[in-house]
């Protein structure tokens, strides 16, 4: 967990790794980002995860995961449900396009979100 006052990221994964790349450029220009890497998804470690948005005010799930049917839409519909008077934007989601994705290595980044995918999306709702 990376602790931070501006924005809860929700993560899991190889999405970590990117978030950190986001949330170091983040810190540059004066935002403090806080990360919760979820490790297991049954169980959810949800009271953590509302803590942080209750503290942030603002929450973005990212995964590997498809944006249709992903894991990353349970824990975003729990967020809304219970921190929903805690929150100052909406709670946004990025993963990956709602395609199969491909074995090989050099189409990955045509359906997986990048590092640059991934800083706008935390930049754009650090503005609500």
């Amino acid at each position: 967990m990376t602790e931070g006052d501006d924005l809860s990221i929700i993560t899991y994964g190889a999405m970590v790794h990117e978030s950190n790349f986001a949330i170091r450029k983040l810190k540059e220009e004066g935002y403090s980002i806080e990360m919760i890497d979820i490790r297991t998804m049954n169980p959810l470690d949800d009271e953590t995860i509302f803590e942080s948005v209750r503290k942030t005010g603002k929450a973005i799930v990212i995964h590997e995961d498809t944006l249709t049917g992903g894991f990353g839409a349970e824990i975003a519909a729990r967020v809304a449900d219970t921190c929903f008077h805690f929150l100052d934007g909406p709670v946004k989601r990025i993963a990956a396009k709602d395609s199969h994705i491909p074995y090989a290595p050099v189409l990955e980044p045509a359906i997986l979100p990048s590092r640059e995918i991934v800083y706008n999306g935390i930049k754009n709702l650090l503005k609500f």
